[in-house]
């Protein structure tokens, strides 16, 4: 028996808790958990929004690194594995063909939102003569458009995605998710990602999920 045990110890300490540990990520389970990430960034983002509109001084740094979480995560990597590999696949087929020309143009109008934001907080901008509470506005409007975006692709696009392709085809779309995001973002990828997100949020307030639930 403690031969068993000291033969186990060693294969954990060759192998890495990591390595016994890692299960395997479907590519629509992949898309959906950085949708979280998206979701997670647009609560700071209202956050940030309510400061504005109280007229206090907001964070500008902040929303600029959550921009920048977006543009690099949700927009450089997300998106393009959206328009290089799934809508394809569905335009191909001739099927949710004006779905995916939607989401293709509102891809294209968050990047501009993204680089406006940007902009903005850089500047530490958060109004103009012409538009009072201006970078509000454009928050507002990231928000307005990426909660149904992100709820369509959950809920139409991703789950009828299988009906399209082999098990073969979709295995390898998985491979090829992982590999471009550990290219990108290091070994760290997702959990690096949201780790950022998180200490953002706690530097807000808004980490702790229990302070959500409604009182009596």
């Amino acid at each position: 028996m403690k031969r068993l045990i000291v033969a186990l110890i060693i294969i954990l300490t060759f192998l890495g808790r990591e390595a016994l540990c890692a299960v395997d990520v479907t590519p629509v389970e992949d898309l959906m958990r950085e949708h979280g990430v998206l979701r997670r960034v647009m609560m700071i983002y209202e956050k940030e929004i309510g400061e504005l509109e109280k007229g206090k001084i907001s964070q500008y740094d902040v929303i600029y690194k959550s921009a920048g979480i977006i543009h690099d995560f949700i927009e450089a990597y997300h998106e393009n594995l959206e328009e290089d590999y799934i809508f394809p696949i569905f335009e191909k087929a001739g099927k949710l063909t004006d779905l995916t020309k939607t989401l293709r143009e509102q891809h294209e109008a968050g990047r501009r939102l993204t680089v406006a934001i940007m902009q903005f907080s850089k500047e530490k901008r958060s109004d103009d003569k012409e538009n009072p509470n201006a970078l509000a506005d454009i928050l507002r409007s990231f928000i307005k458009m990426y909660r149904p975006h992100a709820a369509r692709e959950d809920t139409i696009l991703f789950p009828f995605l299988r009906n399209l392709i082999s098990k073969k085809e979709y295995d390898k779309l998985g491979d090829e998710f992982e590999d471009k995001e550990h290219q990108l973002f290091g070994e760290k990828g997702f959990e690096g990602k949201v780790q950022e997100v998180s200490e953002l949020e706690k530097g807000l307030g808004i980490h702790d999920l229990s302070q959500f639930t409604p009182k009596q």
